[in-house]
């Protein structure tokens, strides 16, 4: 079968941005993960978005991106997994290489947030909830993440404070990445001192609305030799995708998420790897409780204690589980169809030794997306070639 890499990189800045469009956001990435592969076309183009229909009233993004970016009369497609559309954006690319039908393909994932006013944005988000057995009760996407947290603390004993460890090492490392959305680190009380959202959820807990676009270039080990040196390849070693019950009452277990333990288990059998040979991970933390059960469902930590890698700084830059390296989706920020794709992009940082905050010599790296309120996750192996 055929190795896929990717030879070619682009984001814009994460951010509230009131003078640039979706489309606009899109084509620069895009343009500058082409510039970055060296390369000026493409087969086809992937677009990973959850709900530009309602943010900004606009569907068709392949060809909308597609034909503003100059790319010709290529197929392209929107991909939609929630808040993990992009994580699956990238995983069809490379699906599209490794078969052997496409030779170069360009992944876009972007979203458009701050147009719509904050009540309804919240309402848009909570598609990604079951909308007949969840949302027509009135439970908001938050308030469904803080079921899960209020449970957490109980079952293991933890306190709000506990979980905040995730929220201030995610701003820590934000602060040195040019393209977060809040570049300062914070203090436990400043998580602490922010008001309730959903409680146990405070403001600090929680990722913001915001926008963005992030974009790579996915071609084969042999073809990417007619671009890029070998030093500017990572290979998508390894993929999995699965789902769980997309309302929480289905759920078996609140603790575990079980999309998340599947697709982890098929990267890993795919890439030939096990959790401890991973030196850095971009989990998916719109919320800190996602931290702390990603940690326990992938693998890295025991059920119950992904929480005290947080306390103990083990998930720190220089520590043995780095996670969130550029600031993860509380501090770069969450603008959600294009998040798993600027995981990637972050994770290919790291791989190549470009990052504005490098993990030391990193050969291996993790992605993982999430949708829903876990029912929808896609985890990707990135290696060093």
């Amino acid at each position: 079968m055929r190795k896929p890499v990717i030879i070619g990189v682009g984001a814009v800045p994460v951010g509230e941005h009131w003078r640039t469009s979706l489309r606009d956001m899109a084509v620069e990435a895009l343009l500058n993960a082409m510039e970055d592969a060296g390369v000026d076309k493409v087969d086809s183009l992937y677009v990973g978005n959850m709900a530009s229909g309602s943010f900004i009233e606009q569907e068709n993004l392949g060809a909308l991106i597609a034909d503003f970016a100059g790319l010709g009369n290529i197929p392209a497609v929107k991909i939609e997994a929630a808040c993990a559309s992009g994580g699956a954006a990238v995983q069809e690319g490379v699906k599209a290489v490794m078969s052997g039908l496409e030779e170069v393909v360009a992944v876009v994932g972007v979203e458009k947030m701050t147009d719509a006013w904050p009540s309804d944005g919240t309402r848009y988000l909570g598609y990604a909830a079951d909308s007949e057995y969840e949302l027509f009760h009135g439970a908001s996407f938050v308030a469904l993440n803080a079921l899960i947290m209020r449970l957490y603390m109980k079952e293991y004993g933890y306190t709000e404070e506990d979980l905040a460890h995730f929220a201030v090492n995610a701003h820590i490392n934000g602060a040195k990445n040019p393209y977060a959305m809040f570049k300062r680190p914070i203090k436990l009380e400043t998580v602490l001192r922010s008001p309730y959202i959903s409680d146990p959820i405070k403001l600090f807990d929680a990722s913001p609305m915001c926008d963005g676009a992030a974009a790579v270039i996915i071609t084969t080990e042999e073809k990417a030799k007619e671009f890029v040196d070998k030093a500017k390849m990572v290979e998508v070693a390894g993929m999995g995708r699965a789902i769980d019950t997309i309302n929480l009452a289905n759920r078996k277990e609140l603790l575990t998420l079980k999309a998340a333990k599947v697709a982890a288990e098929k990267a890993y059998k795919m890439a030939g790897i096990e959790a401890k040979d991973i030196d850095l991970f971009e989990i998916h933390d719109a919320f800190t409780i996602m931290a702390a059960l990603s940690l326990e469902s992938i693998g890295i930590a025991k059920r119950g204690e992904g929480v005290k890698l947080a306390k103990e700084g083990q998930i720190a830059i220089d520590g043995d589980y780095p996670i969130q390296t550029l600031g993860g989706l509380k501090s770069r920020g969450h603008p959600v169809g294009a998040t798993g794709v600027y995981q990637t992009v972050e994770a290919v940082w790291q791989l190549r030794g470009e990052s504005p905050n490098q993990v030391p010599d990193p050969e291996i790296a993790l992605t993982q997306n999430i949708g829903g309120t876990g029912s929808n996750i896609t985890i990707s192996i990135l290696r060093r070639v």
